[in-house]
């Protein structure tokens, strides 16, 4: 087998703290140097792996051990064959994760450094504090779960005179400044309610990431970065997902983007056709695809368009009678009968399903899920066990329907969100991961 190769994992103290905007300075940076980049992505976010590719011309895949194991975590993790540096970017702070352990730890970013041996780059945001940065850096190394720690870089810096106030007491503690950002905030990426605006929305991207990587360039000591990486251990590698269906419709566009890349890649791997067709350009589902798949994404923003999409909706309900369809969140709010966007206007939807669904009176729906199916959904049978995680702002009016699966969180207690079924019709709120292998 080749060597493979050297890695970091980009982290931080908490969200917010910059290691987006570096992880994306960091592909671009290199990548321009003509290293070639593997990017992957801890936790379950779709969001992040579009910039990742983007800015390091490689695919990115989410490596997570909560609902994954350790065969899909070698699996993918063997994509960096061929780079020269892996590049993967932690979920919130370092040592973040479920109380409960998953498949293969608790979705951590320190346990994802650990299994993969790949030292921890940590992102601190210095705002408002000099010496004691150090301070967190050293308690954050010193961890009793600590991964090794290759440095810090600190961000949001004030000026020179800021940067040499923490710098010694770094030293001091043994831990190496790889480098000093200053406030920037005209780089920063624009946000929504759920993350980051996506990738396909923002026409001016590649001029961002280069602006963004050319600072973190101008900023950071990439040579002594890229050499305090390590080689990832191997492990035994094991299966991609398999394909719900041979030819497989879904939906792509900016109200329907959320879809794990590990799973696309995995049904492309096993010879299924991936038909991808617009619901905003009321484009209809191909007649001859086996399955209709709707992912997750901003369908609130666009339900008017969606509801006057006629096409596609009259492509939608014709599948419905001889083919099955499912959608995950957004996708499934789109199968039911209305969505009522934030302003309280109801938009009708496809009626595939008795969901109403409000943005009207927010609130947040967040976590990892454990799902045993009550019902058949495209590639799985009843009993099925599925990993996989929630993540909106909508709230259940009406769900007629028969549930589609027993939903836990990660510590086991019942969610209400049951998803449902009507016929070959099924949805979820969960965006499915993994099966779960136990």
């Amino acid at each position: 087998m080749a060597e493979r190769p050297p890695g970091l994992v980009i982290a931080a103290p908490a969200s917010g703290s910059g290691k987006t905007t570096v992880t994306l300075g960091l592909l671009r940076a290199f990548r321009a140097a003509g290293v070639a980049v593997q990017p992957f992505k801890n936790g379950p976010d779709y969001i992040d792996p579009a910039f990742h590719a983007r800015a390091s011309g490689r695919a990115s895949y989410n490596l997570d051990p909560w609902a994954m194991d350790e065969g899909l975590l070698a699996t993918l993790a063997a994509e960096a064959q061929g780079a020269d540096l892996v590049i993967a970017e932690g979920a919130m702070g370092l040592y973040d994760g479920t109380l409960t352990r998953g498949v293969a730890g608790h979705g951590t970013s320190a346990e994802l450094a650990r299994r993969f041996g790949w030292p921890v780059v940590l992102v601190i945001d210095v705002s408002g504090q000099a010496q004691s940065a150090a301070a967190v850096a050293h308690g954050f190394a010193s961890h009793p779960d600590a991964p090794p720690l290759a440095g810090v870089i600190l961000n949001r810096v004030a000026g020179a005179r800021h940067a040499a106030m923490i710098r010694p007491e770094m030293d001091r503690l043994g831990i190496a400044t790889l480098g000093a950002l200053p406030r920037r905030p005209d780089l920063t990426l624009p946000e929504r309610h759920l993350g980051l605006v996506q990738a396909g929305e923002q026409a001016d991207l590649e001029a961002r990431i280069d602006a963004i990587g050319r600072f973190v360039a101008g900023h950071v000591d990439l040579d002594a970065l890229r050499a305090a990486a390590r080689p990832g251990a191997p492990g035994t590698a094991g299966n991609w997902p398999a394909p719900p269906a041979q030819r497989i419709a879904i939906a792509r566009d900016a109200a329907f983007s959320f879809a794990y890349p590990h799973l696309l890649e995995g049904w492309r791997r096993a010879g299924a056709e991936i038909l991808p067709f617009s619901p905003l350009a009321d484009e209809a589902p191909d007649e001859g695809a086996d399955l209709v798949w709707l992912p997750g994404g901003y369908p609130e923003l666009h339900a008017g368009r969606i509801a006057g999409a006629t096409r596609f909706l009259a492509g939608l309900r014709a599948h419905a009678r001889t083919g099955p369809i499912h959608g995950e969140c957004g996708g499934y709010m789109v199968l039911g009968e209305t969505l009522i966007d934030k302003d309280g206007t109801a938009h009708a939807m496809a009626g595939l399903l008795g969901l109403v669904t409000s943005f009207e009176s927010r609130r947040l729906h967040l976590g990892y899920r454990r799902a045993e199916l009550l019902a058949p959904m495209p590639g799985h049978a009843p009993g099925t066990r599925l990993r996989g995680h929630e993540f909106h702002y909508s709230t259940i009016l009406s769900q007629p329907d028969a549930a589609l699966a027993r939903v836990t969180d990660a510590n086991g207690a019942d969610v209400a969100e049951t998803g449902s079924r009507r016929g070959p019709v099924t949805g979820s709120f969960f965006h499915l991961i993994a099966e779960d292998p136990r």
